[in-house]
């Protein structure tokens, strides 16, 4: 066990000399008394609250019970703003800003005297920034995830975050609802604050923390507008502090093994393809190589058992609470994780889910009732992808799983936007329409684009999937026949670079494989005509961004701040 002289804070305010000094007169000048800091686990509480973001317009109560917590249990709490990475107002992406919040959690950890922290966020990109930089800053922590939305409702309808938006809107596009009705749809399907209420990317990857053992058992399922969500908030300002006498650090958490589970638990609830690039960078940051094997491993033995949408039909993110949450999702599949695995608790993850109980199993399944036989997601090589591309299987017209057809292919997207408006635009539903430029440069930052729009003709047809093909991404509460995170990407050359329209292109999600039909002499020939792209940003932090930023299958971390690229930042000196 750790002893007061122990912790970090006391190189702030434990010596006798002018610094230190002037350090316990700020404190006081705050109205801290001497006896609120000396010999107590000082809690950083990085709160991800901001007026633009919807999904945690409540973080800013939610840090008041978190102090509470931190309080009872002897400790002192601060509240460290960050960036918010609002998914829905921020542009051109929050995926731009994933690691600028990790490096801005990481420095606030490190530059002030913080013991342990809490994490609150929950919108998308804020779970992996978030841990991206505690787990490289490595104090005890504590991950509070927002909670998801109420679920929607539209004339007597229940609507889902996303899903039902692109659903609606392709209808609107059809002409087989009104202007009225949509706006019904805008004004009904986001009824409180929290995150999407879909099996998104915020659900998945709040799901995936708890689920590597950084989250209080069930933490992750509980619904923003639920009584429940306040007393997370206010047992995880307990345990912190219980954590910082214990050193017990993400490091002592996440191990390999660790991020199998998550990534077993990601298949069986029909995550996000988010996932795969989010828990590859969190893995490798702390010092794990996952890679895209290890999500084709699991896809293959692990069962969709989460009926949620966009992968399941009928059920929201509410239900599953309701029905048992993650910890009854992770008792189901139990042979299938390491339940000796260390967690935030003290205790393993076999202890956490230990008589975990279903009580709808139409929304959690067992395996042997599953909603789709294989997992989530499906990682598929080819000419096209030498690097690998992702699909979500479950949730797109099967008659895709193997399809060949013309490629129609746009450089942009606006040209791809105004082109699938035209109703005589030629094309039909075995084209295979393709966005590129898209990827973690071209985007810049790999914008959600990867769910192209159906062209209106098709629409009018009655036609609701085809095959897309963009190196962007796409909103996990998104669906259809969409490969995405095409590596490389084509800004930087990669093999979709040289696709033109009308090449013929090849899925084969049982044999994962995705190609173009043309010879290695033609593919050659054409890279050597290739011209790169102008650049996006000439100066700030995209510049930075733009030189620093890795590949889709690398998990698009920046470079400078892989676990391996030099010496440890050590502590701040203090003179």
């Amino acid at each position: 066990m750790k002893k007061p002289e122990d912790l970090r804070s006391a190189r702030w305010f434990s010596p006798d000399d002018l610094r230190s000094s002037g350090h316990r007169s700020r404190a006081m000048q705050m109205g801290y008394a001497p006896e609120e800091w000396r010999g107590r686990p000082i809690i950083g509480i990085v709160n991800t609250w901001s007026d633009v973001n919807p999904c945690h317009v409540h973080l800013r109560d939610r840090a008041e019970h978190v102090k509470r917590g931190v309080l009872m249990a002897g400790g002192l709490p601060m509240e460290l703003p960050a960036q918010s990475v609002s998914e829905s107002l921020q542009k051109p992406t929050t995926m731009l800003y994933r690691n600028f919040l990790a490096m801005e959690t990481e420095e606030l950890l490190r530059a002030h005297p913080i013991d342990g922290c809490v994490l609150l966020g929950g919108c998308d990109k804020s779970t992996p920034g978030l841990l991206l930089g505690a787990t490289s800053m490595d104090i005890p922590t504590i991950y509070v995830p927002a909670g998801p939305m109420l679920r929607g409702n539209f004339a007597g309808k229940t609507l889902g975050s996303g899903s039902d938006s692109w659903k609606y809107w392709d209808e609107l596009r059809a002409g087989t609802i009104t202007a009225a009705d949509w706006e019904g749809v805008e004004g009904g399907i986001a009824r409180s604050h929290g995150t999407c209420m879909t099996m998104g990317t915020a659900s998945t990857m709040t799901a995936i923390a708890e689920a590597v053992g950084m989250v209080l058992p069930g933490g992750s399922s509980i619904p923003a507008a639920d009584a429940g969500h306040i007393r997370l908030s206010s047992n995880s300002g307990r345990r912190i502090v219980e954590m910082v006498w214990e050193d017990l650090k993400p490091s002592k958490i996440q191990s390999r093994k660790a991020f199998e589970n998550a990534i077993a638990v990601a298949m069986a609830m029909g995550c996000s393809t988010n996932a795969i690039i989010h828990l590859i960078a969190m893995a490798r940051r702390a010092g794990t190589d996952i890679g895209l094997e290890d999500f084709e491993k699991a896809s293959r033995r692990v069962p969709v058992i989460g009926n949620v949408r966009p992968t399941g039909k009928d059920y929201l993110m509410e239900d599953f609470f309701y029905a048992g949450g993650i910890r009854a999702l992770m008792h189901n599949i139990r042979e299938h994780l390491h339940l000796d695995c260390m967690t935030v608790t003290g205790k393993t993850l076999g202890e956490n889910i230990e008589g975990a109980k279903t009580y709808n199993d139409d929304v959690i399944r067992t395996q042997d009732r599953a909603i789709y036989g294989e997992g989530s997601l499906a990682v598929l090589y080819g000419n096209l992808a030498p690097d690998g591309c992702v699909i979500k299987p479950g949730a797109m017209d099967q008659k895709f799983l193997k399809h060949s057809g013309p490629a129609l292919v746009f450089d942009d997207y606006p040209s791809m936007k105004k082109a699938i408006e035209d109703v005589n635009l030629d094309v039909t539903p075995d084209h295979v329409l393709v966005l590129r430029n898209a990827g973690p440069q071209g985007g810049p930052g790999m914008p959600e684009w990867g769910m192209l729009p159906m062209p209106r003709r098709l629409l009018k047809e009655g036609h609701r999937d085809m095959l897309r093909i963009s190196d962007a991404r796409m909103s996990g509460t998104s669906y259809g026949a969409c490969v995405l995170h095409v590596a490389p990407e084509s800004f930087i050359g990669g093999p979709l670079a040289l696709l033109r329209t009308g090449d013929i292109v090849s899925i084969d999600v049982a044999a994962r494989r995705i190609d173009i039909a043309i010879s290695d002499e033609e593919m050659a020939a054409r890279k050597a005509a290739w011209t790169p792209p102008p650049v996006n940003y000439e100066r700030g932090y995209g510049w930075m961004f733009s030189r620093h930023i890795q590949q889709a299958n690398e998990g698009a971390d920046f470079d400078f701040l892989r676990t391996d690229f030099g010496a440890p930042v050590t502590e701040p000196v203090i003179y």
